[in-house]
């Protein structure tokens, strides 16, 4: 999880969040905000990336309102901000505005080093969020899921959780809740067998692979089978939500070779192969579609609506349209 220094005060001035890992940098964010809108329902946040930081932008937002109200800034990829921009920031390190929260996220590194300096110097919040590239720091990751949520997990059902999903700390995240919300009592490898390994996951990743590829009749197929096998429905959904975001991804990554972009993504060489024939006919929209898709239909099987089954239908059959929607462009 990410770890943050002594003064642990999510209403700071300043809050830098250091690191290249994405759900810690979003759950940073998230942190400050719901703090600022515990303490004042009505806070203004603004999240901006660096080209919407232009110079002077920042001293906009940060002037003194009429009603007094709490702000929360959020700059991305502060590492990429322009030089005269990069000014502006320093120039309100030293003088933060009362009722403002400022919130950095910086890659960490060399590039943009100055700021990252200077937010230090000025005493800023800090809250690391390192890319977790070793399996110990992973396992550590789920022990920390499940403490945080009031759970008993085993050693044993920790790594085979870890084993199970791989290096996406999303995806870990996810399984987690999905099994604290599922299982009552201790969650034992039997408990993460069942719903992680073996016929389940199997079927559950048939359905989304052939789903994501366009091929609407044998998704629906291997959707009906699975059903009919006792395979549980939230298994279906967690599948296609991890379809279509690696097709997300991939899509949105800089090209290279497949051990490059492994790194780069957290996936293993052979599934950027899979994926890469999986794109083909994907489109930005597509994409976007999709996930609401699966969004809804994940509502759907979880109490959210009365036909589970239908859901599920229904977010394949939207799921495979999406996926050739750019070979009819």
């Amino acid at each position: 999880m990410a770890r943050k220094n002594a003064s642990d005060d999510p209403l700071a001035p300043v809050t830098l969040a250091v690191g290249q890992e994405e759900l810690l940098l979003d759950r940073a964010v998230r942190e400050v905000v719901a703090a600022a809108k515990a303490a004042d329902a009505d806070t203004d946040v603004r999240d901006l990336t660096p080209d919407q930081l232009q110079p002077g932008t920042l001293a906009e937002l940060v002037s003194p309102s009429l009603f007094a109200e709490r702000k929360v800034v959020v700059v991305r990829d502060a590492q990429d901000l322009s030089a005269d921009t990069v000014k502006d920031v320093k120039a309100y390190l030293s003088s933060p505005a009362e009722e403002i929260t400022l919130v950095l996220l910086h890659a960490g590194g060399a590039k943009g080093k100055g700021l990252l300096d200077a937010a230090r110097k000025a005493g800023a919040r800090e809250v690391s969020c390192p890319k977790m590239t070793k399996p110990a720091d992973r396992l550590a990751f789920v022990r920390g899921e499940f403490r945080t949520a009031g759970r008993s997990a085993t050693p044993e059902a920790c790594q085979a959780l870890v084993d199970a999903i791989g290096s996406d700390l999303r995806e870990l995240a996810s399984a987690v809740t999905q099994l604290v919300a599922d299982v009552e009592g201790t969650i034992d490898e039997a408990v993460v067998g069942r719903y992680y390994t073996g016929r389940a996951e199997a079927s559950s990743f048939t359905v989304a692979d052939r789903a994501v590829e366009g091929r609407t009749a044998e998704a629906l197929e291997a959707l009906r089978w699975s059903l009919s096998t006792g395979v549980a429905p939230v298994l279906i959904t967690s599948a296609l939500a991890q379809g279509v975001r690696a097709i997300g991804k991939l899509s949105s990554a800089r090209g290279g070779r497949p051990a490059d972009l492994a790194r780069e993504l957290g996936m293993p060489p052979w599934k950027i192969d899979r994926v890469r024939q999986q794109m083909r006919g994907w489109t930005p929209d597509g994409v976007s579609v999709a996930l609401r898709a699966v969004a809804e239909a994940d509502a759907g099987v979880k109490g959210g609506g009365d036909d589970p089954e239908y859901a599920l239908e229904k977010a394949v059959v939207t799921i495979a349209r999406a996926a050739r929607s750019g070979r009819r462009a």
